[in-house]
């Protein structure tokens, strides 16, 4: 009779929502030709390397908060985005976190999302 070790949980290649939706959201805009995927990798790659000589950890944990503000630069740097639409669309969320009751989802108000 064999003794089996209890099942392992799959690995999980996202580990927040919010990972999978920022990836899924660069492949979208870069399937529609916002940009090409060889101009995001590169910048993506200097953020890393940018992220990791000022100190960040080196286990990975800041993979997609380095990939969050990397996006943001690069939407910017290629006229998609403009810095107050983005800092007006991250104060928006924060305040929808912040008077969300635990357990509920997080959603943007219609205002917030037309930029109103």
């Amino acid at each position: 009779r064999a003794i089996l070790p209890p099942p392992t949980e799959p690995e999980r290649p996202f580990v927040e929502p919010w990972h999978a939706q920022i990836f899924g959201m660069t492949h979208a805009l870069a399937a529609a030709g916002s940009f090409t995927w060889p101009d995001w990798a590169s910048h993506f790659g200097e953020a890393l390397k940018l992220a990791l000589n000022a100190g960040g950890p080196t286990d990975g944990s800041d993979y997609y908060d380095v990939w969050l503000v990397a996006l943001e630069t690069f939407l910017i740097e290629q006229d998609l985005a403009d810095r107050d639409s983005l800092d007006d669309l991250r104060a928006a969320w924060t305040d929808a976190y912040l008077s969300t009751p635990h357990g509920a989802p997080v959603e943007l108000s219609s205002k917030a999302l037309s930029g109103a």
